[in-house]
């Protein structure tokens, strides 16, 4: 039965993205805004926020066990950027290989793809370096938890001031398909595009859900322990199945909105969760926590080497996920 659920959660997600990603598109055609803003803001953020409410729930609000609590916040925070910049990209590759194959390129805008990767590697540098700042320095720690947080704040002016200038040069969002719900015989109007990304959201939410329970049910039954399931059931759980939206896009050759859905969530999850695990938990070195933070900044830095040679053919990327595997073995071994 929980694999039943497993499944019937999937088709609820995969029709959720259709919904969600065919609504955004409309909406960044509407307002004019380029896909890198609609990627990396707007469908970066929607469907993150969701999974950002476990470690916040697991640190606030969580069991009668602190150290529980920080086992859960601390795995979940890392595990959400580990899992984006290395299974998360590499999944891409698959999506297209068939069509492009092994040699053949991704061709998102750079700009953009660029701004993200370098604001995630400089604020999870910040994380890496609060791992050796003692617990009882609260004054640091709460300083570099605000640097993070600005951080965040600053890159989100930068990619809307951007987004006038890329959409002048031919990157603005453009929308494929007739709007869904319009087929209902209702008008192609912004009122109209809201609802159906609040429904698709609340499908995808709804399904996202469905599907964690249906994995912590799985995952009690094949005996795994709290830490593991936090640093990767749950975000496997929790992230990659609304990622759904990057492999929709990246096979209608929207490479842009794909890599900027990933990418920008990575922002997003790589600098505000961080900051939040370095003010509330001990957020110390300890193996499987410092290995995820090494292989996870070494996939970041690997895919901006790569985009900045303008180089990113399709096996590029499985580089990252051989990475994912790497720290499969590191925690499991």
């Amino acid at each position: 039965m929980v694999f039943f659920t497993l499944f019937f959660m999937l088709i609820v997600i995969l029709i959720a993205a259709e919904v969600f990603t065919n609504a955004l598109e409309h909406l960044g055609e509407k307002l004019k805004i380029s896909e890198g803003v609609t990627g990396s803001l707007f469908a970066a953020v929607g469907t993150a926020l969701p999974e950002t409410s476990v470690p916040l729930l697991a640190l606030l609000a969580g069991t009668n066990d602190p150290h529980l609590n920080q086992e859960i916040g601390v795995g979940a925070i890392l595990g959400a950027p580990l899992m984006l910049a290395t299974l998360s990209i590499s999944l891409l590759s698959f999506a297209v290989l068939k069509r492009r194959g092994a040699q053949g390129h991704f061709h998102p805008e750079k700009t953009g793809l660029v701004r993200d990767l370098n604001f995630f590697i400089a604020a999870f540098v910040f994380a890496a370096i609060a791992l050796y700042i003692p617990h009882e320095a609260r004054g640091v720690r709460y300083t570099i938890g605000f640097c993070m947080v600005m951080i965040y704040f600053i890159y989100i002016m930068l990619t809307l001031n951007a987004s006038k200038s890329l959409v002048e040069d031919g990157h603005a969002t453009g929308a494929d398909s007739p709007m869904f719900i319009c087929r209902l015989g209702l008008p192609n109007n912004m009122a109209v595009v809201v609802v159906q990304l609040v429904l698709g959201l609340i499908l995808l939410i709804a399904g996202a859900k469905g599907f964690i329970s249906g994995v912590e049910e799985a995952a009690a039954m094949l005996g795994i322990s709290t830490l593991l399931l936090s640093l990767l059931i749950i975000p496997i759980a929790t992230e990659l199945p609304e990622k759904v939206n990057s492999i929709l896009w990246v096979r209608r050759g929207k490479d842009t909105l794909a890599f900027g859905n990933i990418t920008g969530a990575l922002v997003f999850q790589g600098t505000l969760l961080p900051a939040i695990g370095i003010m509330l938990t001990p957020w110390a070195p300890r193996t499987e926590v410092l290995a995820g933070v090494i292989i996870t900044l070494l996939a970041a830095i690997w895919l901006r080497a790569l985009v900045s040679r303008g180089q990113l053919k399709i096996w590029h990327v499985w580089v990252n996920g051989v990475m994912y595997l790497t720290y499969l073995t590191i925690v499991l071994i």
